[in-house]
């Protein structure tokens, strides 16, 4: 009985097949389950005659062109978006808000947009272009491409003409329309080469099944200096090539070195990711048990992420699951991922095409529970299948729900469930039919405009290149010019470049001259100073007393040797010189202690340590004083050298004595000695005069009489400035 019960059945859905492949397609006027026909007209606004051949294009699918009178029929929900578009006139997008038949009043192309309009339009700068090219991306590629051309005509850098050709292969790749995203890809790279879009054209020659040429684009990549984020994104991608190609061992290779880049610089989603790849692999080569292992971490590591990360590596061991007929892990699993994709469409759509939705999960249980032969279990789920799928409108597992449901009728025994479950998978694959032939013909008319778009790109491109050639050629004839301009020029700073290198010699060679005629005086200078010092030791000894010789003498070499230290010095410290002239006014008091007394002193505002001074400038100042004023005087006199601070940036050095004067001590001296105090004299003039030249006019020396009464005393005033630069000797 029951055989024959069987027979009956498979009878009957034969018949009904055969009905079914019969039947004609539905008109497109039919009114739908959840819909209605919407009935509409497109005319010129101003002659209101009908326009022919309009598309009209529902977000659901749905199709429909304009006839010869501008009618049509197409099938909406409230809510719904049209998208009528034409060669005429500006795409218009009107969202369906009841069921009252649509009129659409359109203008001609040429009258929407009047030269001002165009004008400001072409005045918009291409970054702004660009961006607007990015923001229809993922809404309107035809808009997209739109702007795109109008950022390669607004284009004036191979930068810029590199970001317009990226962000038009990404267009086509967001569209599924690879060969064109690997051609632009390519000409953006000919402008530009960065590894940026090196890594899209290699994901682009993958997604296009260009394998070789995406393997030899990451291999290449391999090689280059990239950070470890990018390269641990190349072996990535070379392993996702190399495990379609059925490469396995090749694939897990790849996946396990960038899995090591991604350790070592913890980016945690790129753990997780390439665990799970390499548990996916392991898996398609057979190697189950090592696929378990990397399952098991890729699982642990999505659990640590977020709910939505977790629930889809949880699905994807559970496919694992059901290809090694795991079911009761497989049906576990799913069934725990049930209220978090429930919680997560509550705040996100999901596409019918992602494998995470609630109608493929219910389905996947209930073939599972069918599988085991538990039918009870498996009808419940299939049941909710359909009806999730008939909710969002997701044809394709509506139709295999219903037949999985038929199916487990017919084994469970109950051949009429089973049979009515056949005929509503039958009318399924008529919606389906209808639909895919919609989609087909909507895939042929977006791959013709993408074509017309990309066909008016290249002339673009190829009259922006033409206009490049032109302006080379321009370029090459300026050049002439250029070059003549630019040598006058050259010869012009050459000659100034000559002219400041003289300058430069001669001022060295000043400076060098100024040099040698400091040393010369120098020179003069010590001799006279050590005959005058050895005089006074010789007259100690003449007059036997050895014991004030033998001090004055070692009092006396210690300034020699200072002397001497000094003598190579164009400046020194004026704390030395201070040293200096205090041990010679105190060798000179002690050979005339009864003809003068002396006074050193040294105003405490001034910071000594910021000052320098030419070494033995002072000496010969106070020798004049003793030798030449105090000696001579009858009475006791008294030698005064103040330090005081002038300025800022400016001491004076007072060195003064009430002894005879100079015009008394003129007339007392020989002609040999009015001689040599001439040239003594003379000597450090001259030195103040080279000093000053070299180190703008450092030093001031200023003689006067101390007492212009009585015609008795000289006083010099030397002025000292403060030099922030250190100076050197060369």
């Amino acid at each position: 009985m029951i055989y024959i019960k069987y027979i009956l059945w498979v009878l009957l859905l034969t018949v009904s097949l055969v009905d079914v492949q019969a039947q004609t397609i539905p008109q497109r006027s039919q009114v739908t389950q959840n819909g209605f026909t919407l009935k509409g007209l497109v005319r010129d606004s101003e002659t209101h005659s009908p326009i022919r051949g309009v598309n009209i294009q529902g977000n659901n699918g749905g199709y429909a062109s304009s006839n010869f009178e501008g009618k049509f029929l197409i099938e909406v929900r409230i809510g719904d978006e049209l998208i009528i578009s034409h060669k005429d006139f500006e795409t218009i997008y009107y969202s369906v808000n009841s069921t009252d038949d649509l009129t659409i009043d359109v203008r001609p192309a040429d009258q929407q947009r009047p030269t001002q309009s165009y004008s400001a339009k072409n005045n918009i700068p291409f970054k702004s272009v660009i961006d607007s090219a990015k923001f229809y991306k993922n809404i309107s590629a035809e808009k997209s491409i739109q702007f795109i051309a109008e950022s390669i005509s607004k284009s004036n850098s191979t930068h810029q003409n590199a970001e317009a050709f990226e962000v038009l292969a990404d267009v086509y790749s967001y569209w599924k329309q690879y060969d064109l995203a690997v051609s632009n890809y390519r000409i953006s790279l000919n402008n530009v080469n960065t590894v940026s879009v090196q890594l899209k054209l290699a994901q682009a020659y993958y997604l296009n099944k260009n394998y070789q040429e995406s393997i030899a684009v990451y291999e290449q990549l391999t090689k280059a200096k990239l950070s470890e984020t990018v390269l641990s994104d190349v072996y990535e991608g070379l392993g996702d090539v190399l495990s379609t190609t059925k490469q396995h061992q090749k694939a897990i290779t790849a996946y396990k070195k960038g899995l090591a880049i991604a350790k070592r610089s913890l980016i945690t989603p790129k753990i997780t990711d390439l665990n799970s790849k390499i548990a996916q692999t392991y898996s398609a080569s057979g190697a189950l048990s090592e696929a378990e292992s990397y399952y098991k971490s890729s699982l642990d590591l999505a659990t640590k992420e977020n709910k939505e990360r977790a629930v889809k590596e949880k699905l994807k061991v559970a496919d694992f699951n059901s290809a090694n007929q795991a079911y009761s892990n497989e049906i576990k699993l799913r069934k725990e991922s049930l209220h978090v994709i429930e919680a997560i469409e509550a705040d996100t759509i999901i596409d019918n095409e992602s494998d995470y939705t609630l109608q493929k999960q219910h389905y996947k249980i209930g073939n599972a529970y069918y599988l085991k032969k538990e039918y009870d279990a498996a009808i419940p789920y299939l049941q909710q299948s359909i009806i999730e799928a008939d909710k969002r409108k997701d044809l394709v597992v509506e139709k295999d729900a219903k037949r999985k449901l038929s199916e487990v009728y017919r084994d469970a025994g109950e051949f009429e469930k089973a049979l009515k479950a056949y005929e509503d998978y039958t009318q399924s694959v008529e919606k389906l039919y209808i639909k895919k032939e919609q989609q087909i013909t909507q895939a042929a008319r977006f791959s013709k405009n993408i074509a017309e778009q990309q066909n008016r790109i290249e002339s673009l491109e190829s009259d922006r290149q033409l206009s490049e050639s032109r302006y080379q050629l321009n370029q090459e004839q300026n050049k002439r010019q250029t070059l003549i301009i630019y040598s006058l020029i050259g010869g012009v700073l050459l000659l100034l470049l000559v002219a400041y290198v003289m300058f430069k010699f001669i001022k060295q060679q000043k400076l060098a001259n100024n040099l040698l005629a400091l040393k010369s005086l120098r020179s003069q200078m010590n001799p006279h100073f050590i005959f005058n010092a050895l005089n006074s030791v010789n007259s100690f000894i003449a007059t036997n007393d050895e014991r004030t010789a033998n001090k004055y003498l070692s009092d006396f070499s210690k300034l020699m040797r200072a002397v001497l230290e000094n003598s190579e010095e164009n400046f020194i410290p004026l704390s030395k010189e201070i040293e200096l002239i205090e041990l010679y006014t105190k060798l000179e008091h002690f050979r005339f202690k009864d003809k003068f007394e002396y006074s050193l002193t040294v105003d405490e505002k001034i910071v000594v340590s910021d000052y320098t001074i030419p070494p033995m400038l002072l000496q010969p100042y106070i020798e004049n004083a003793v030798w030449h004023g105090l000696r001579y005087k009858k009475e006791k006199g008294h030698l005064t050298i103040e330090i005081q601070k002038q300025s800022h940036d400016t001491i004076t050095i007072r060195i003064t004595d009430d002894g005879i004067g100079r015009k008394q001590s003129k007339a007392l001296k020989t002609h040999n000695q009015k001689k040599q105090n001439s040239k003594g004299m003379g000597n450090i003039e001259k030195r103040v005069s080279i000093l000053n030249a070299m180190y703008k006019d450092k030093v001031d020396v200023l003689i006067t009489d101390f007492n212009t009464e009585g015609d008795t005393g000289t006083q010099v005033i030397v002025t000292l400035k403060k030099d922030d630069r250190k100076l050197k000797n060369i």
